[in-house]
């Protein structure tokens, strides 16, 4: 039997997390330099082994223990108990820019960081092409790295460690960062090394992405290991757990997800404003107002509204990641627009839904059911056979002219 890359024995860790702080230096000596905390544990008797060779993917939601193990098994954290058996040199890119000096240039971040990851200047020097190469950001080598973005920090960075060629790479949620081309490379990569027999462990919420690189998952539910294995069964047991999440709020309506941020309400707005008692015009410019509140930052964000009959049956769902429009994040309290240029409904009213998705198409962080009512008060009066008012233009080809039909034409010669 193969030996695993990494196993991992009864390990615990909990926190202390202060209620209070002593701000004063005379309030912490009122208090004799005791402090109020509760303590957090964050992960509770993992047993699991991480199998050589493969691409291992640890899933849960916020606060199931997926980063602390992942800081666990790069040493950056000491468990309190239980024991991680590691075969293999190890290279993290845990954070975005970790390593890096934001004062200076690219290319000496990257014998900087080579260093801190083992590598020998020769080595970087053999590999550096290949790493400018790898994280495309050769125009701007030599400029100071804290003048990058977020997504070329985690392309050279990446690029770095990777070509570190550790036997067990760890990766935690940067991915997300990284544009579509540099995600589809780091695939590659990973699938480059699980050819050579090498082991990645990867954290991410985008399920999709994890189905396509991952043959091995863990799930993770409140620091406790709920299921481990195939990647495909597990990755499903997690989005089925995700999906029966559901709760009723104090409204009375049906809406799941994390609830790290939450849909508040969702406002419709004609062209002149809140719409009134009479309603919506057909064909009118519309806008739905989604009012949210954010308990902490959401990346990348993906905001969505569905409009069904009054009967339940679908018409049209809008998702602003789909549409092109790429939100930064949502923090505190705000609102985001979706606008109809001409509403293509007949008269009637519509239960509109609204929610907010993660980086990963099934990572719900919100969605709330019936959230609010259109009322589309004045149709176009004509029968549309059903609640879609769409005109169309007719035209007909013009008539086939008749053509007289070509005579062979006989050049006859002279005759003599």
């Amino acid at each position: 039997m193969t030996q695993p890359a990494i196993t991992i024995r009864g390990v615990a860790k909990t926190f202390r997390v202060n209620k209070e702080r002593n701000n004063t230096l005379k309030s912490a000596l009122l208090r004799r330099g005791r402090s109020r905390h509760t303590e957090f544990q964050a992960l509770k008797g993992i047993d699991l082994d991480i199998p050589q060779g493969s691409t291992f993917a640890l899933v849960g939601d916020n606060g199931s223990g997926k980063s602390t193990l992942l800081k666990c098994l790069a040493r950056i954290l000491v468990p309190d108990a239980g024991t991680i058996t590691r075969h293999g040199r190890i290279a993290a890119m845990l954070e975005v820019g970790s390593g890096f000096h934001p004062e200076l240039s690219g290319r000496d971040n990257v014998y900087l960081n080579g260093s801190i990851l083992g590598m020998s200047r020769r080595e970087v020097d053999a590999k550096f092409d290949q790493i400018v190469d790898f994280s495309g950001v050769e125009d701007f080598i030599d400029q100071p790295v804290k003048n990058y973005s977020s997504g070329m920090y985690v392309r050279l960075g990446f690029s770095v460690a990777i070509h570190t060629e550790p036997e067990i790479m760890l990766v935690d949620e940067i991915l997300a960062v990284g544009d579509a081309s540099f995600q589809d490379k780091c695939a590659q990569k990973f699938a480059e090394f699980r050819r050579d027999g090498r082991t990645v462990v990867v954290v991410s919420h985008s399920l999709p992405q994890l189905r396509e690189m991952a043959d091995h998952a863990a799930y993770l539910d409140h620091g406790e290991l709920r299921a481990h294995g195939a990647a495909e069964v597990v990755l499903e047991q997690y989005a089925d757990a995700a999906r029966t999440n559901i709760r009723t709020d104090d409204s009375g309506r049906v809406r799941w997800g994390t609830g790290e941020a939450l849909v508040e309400r969702v406002e419709i707005l004609g062209p002149h404003g809140p719409v009134g008692e009479d309603g919506l015009r057909s064909g009118e410019r519309t806008t739905l107002r989604i009012h949210y509140s954010a308990r902490s930052p959401i990346p990348d964000p993906n905001l969505g509204i569905t409009l069904d009959t009054a009967e339940g049956e679908n018409l049209w769902a809008c998702f602003s990641r789909d549409q092109g429009a790429r939100l930064e994040a949502l923090e505190g309290r705000g609102h985001v627009d979706i606008t109809i240029p001409a509403l293509p409904l007949q008269r009637g009213l519509y239960r509109v839904h609204a929610g907010i998705v993660g980086t990963g198409a099934d990572d719900v962080v919100d969605f709330v059911r019936d959230i609010a009512w259109l009322h589309v008060g004045h149709g176009t009066g004509l029968d549309s056979g059903g609640p879609v008012a769409m005109s169309g233009q007719w035209q007909a080809p013009e008539p086939a002219r008749a053509q007289a039909p070509q005579q062979e034409q006989v050049q006859e010669g002279t005759q003599s």
